[in-house]
């Protein structure tokens, strides 16, 4: 008896096992981990670029397949930034700001939905956040492109490109229903509405019993997949698509820049405008450098690579995927894939997001490339 009232004695007085701090990520396909399994882009065999394997996205509990289909949630994600520090990814391709069913699978937007077993992100950021442990340190947040649809700006644009000659160019911005996108009365419809998931993310991290001074919200902005000039291969002839598959007009690449990525990032910036709590991580040009067709990268049989694995691959590759169409599309690849940041720039927006954590000190900025690998195996960056 003597010794266990020892044993319950010395257990009193041991102080409690440390608990590790947590960050959350909320948001679409450009922050869950779409396209994460590829590190660069080749049109020989796929396993030249295979960084992560068949089982990429697997995320649920026994990492047998996926807990939501189609969310894409990559084990190269930005959220999982180690350390110390743990990471929950509730984020989800083609996700908006609003739950919703597409082509019969359920993608969960940043609200609290709760129908036959579907939740919303913001609901399962609550239940993350009623945990007695109040260790959530940060949440990042991107949302909104799905918004703006712009998948649909993506098809339109490489169509128009496909089907129509260099002597009778019909480009894409000026299409009806691209158009309608860009009024200055969708932008402040769907400003309101980004506004108002941020604030849902407010609600479930009050809900779950924590004050602001206990954690942060990063709001991050979309990381330009095409340059607005200097792509490699030349407008005439397929080559741009075929070879690069990055199939549009110049015009369209520079109004993708300079229109649709900042209108997007405007959206998001003047949503969380004078919000308490909330930080701006800027990701506008984080791909500078290495985007998708830019003529100072290229497909690893153009810069004489073996593997994604070899000397210098990060500083000479692609850190977007290829847009692939039905001529280019087989298995492994999916056509959901195309053009978001693959594993190089999944883990480049990782070290952004790193250093935005700033060990819990959570600060905001603007992020940029380097040259090189971190030691955690990731592209340098640096957060200005």
């Amino acid at each position: 008896m003597r010794s266990v009232l020892v044993a319950l004695i010395v257990l009193a007085v041991l102080p409690a096992a440390a608990r590790a701090d947590k960050v959350v990520s909320l948001g679409d396909s450009a922050i869950s981990g779409e396209a994460g399994r590829w590190a660069g882009n080749t049109n020989g065999s796929p396993s030249r670029t295979d960084a992560l394997g068949a089982t990429a996205y697997y995320d649920n509990a026994a990492g047998t397949g996926e807990a939501i289909a189609g969310c894409h949630r990559s084990k190269s994600a930005e959220v999982h930034i180690g350390g110390g520090v743990d990471s929950v990814n509730l984020a989800c391709s083609g996700a908006r700001t609003y739950s919703r069913v597409s082509d019969g699978t359920f993608k969960p937007g940043i609200d609290f939905y709760d129908v036959d077993g579907n939740q919303g992100q913001a609901l399962a950021l609550q239940q993350l956040a009623s945990a007695p442990t109040k260790d959530i340190k940060a949440v990042v947040v991107l949302i909104g492109a799905n918004d703006y649809g712009f998948a649909d700006i993506v098809q339109t644009c490489v169509t128009d490109w496909l089907t129509s000659p260099s002597w009778w160019k019909n480009y894409c911005q000026d299409d009806s229903n691209i158009a309608a996108m860009f009024t200055q009365s969708n932008i402040n419809t769907i400003t309101n509405h980004v506004r108002a998931a941020f604030q849902r993310v407010k609600d479930a991290m009050a809900a779950g019993g924590y004050s602001e001074a206990q954690y942060d919200i990063l709001a991050q902005t979309y990381s330009a997949p095409l340059p607005s000039s200097g792509l490699r291969y030349g407008e005439t002839g397929f080559t741009r698509q075929s070879v690069g598959g990055c199939g549009v007009w110049n015009k369209d690449a520079s109004w993708a820049r300079d229109t649709v990525v900042k209108v997007l990032n405007d959206t998001t910036r003047n949503a969380v405008a004078g919000m308490s709590n909330v930080k701006v991580l800027n990701m506008d040009e984080a791909l500078a450098g290495r985007k998708l067709c830019e003529n100072t990268v290229g497909l690893l049989e153009e810069k004489g690579l073996a593997t994604w694995q070899s000397p210098g691959a990060v500083n000479k590759t692609e850190w977007v995927q290829q847009i692939r169409t039905l001529t280019t599309l087989v298995p492994p690849y999916q056509l959901q894939e195309d053009g978001h940041p693959n594993y190089w720039g999944q883990l480049a927006l990782r070290n952004c997001f790193r250093q935005a954590y700033n060990g819990g000190a959570t600060r905001g900025g603007t992020c940029s490339p380097g040259i090189g690998l971190n030691a955690f195996d990731e592209p340098k960056m640096s957060l200005g």
